[in-house]
């Protein structure tokens, strides 16, 4: 009776968790590939400036603009890793929950061992 009531609250929670985690899963996918086009983005912006001022000596210098590019771009690369460590953490969890659902639902149903 007490294994019935705590599998069902079991498989309730996994039930709760799986779509959560998936839907993480998803927007972390999607941040991440936001990160790649922003830093592709920052890369030509950055050799756009260096060409520029390669061309042309302008009446301000355009050194500090490029290091700041050059310290966003370090961030996003920091934030990028970041983002893959959850990833790969996320995958880890909703197959862990995969294998305990199955687990619990191999443990309530005998009759599909046969």
């Amino acid at each position: 009776m007490a294994t019935d009531s705590t599998d069902s609250l079991t498989d309730g929670i996994l039930s709760v968790l799986r779509p959560a985690v998936e839907e993480v899963d998803l927007k972390v996918k999607a941040v991440r590939q936001s990160q790649v086009e922003l830093r592709e983005y920052v890369d030509k912006l950055s050799k756009e400036l260096h060409r520029l001022s390669d061309l042309q000596k302008a009446p301000i210098s355009l050194d500090p603009y490029v290091q700041n590019l050059e310290n966003s771009k370090h961030r996003i690369l920091l934030v990028n890793n970041l983002l893959e460590s959850v990833q790969e953490r996320l995958t880890r969890l909703n197959q862990h929950i995969a294998r305990e659902s199955a687990r619990r639902k191999a443990m309530l149903d005998p009759s599909q061992l046969s």
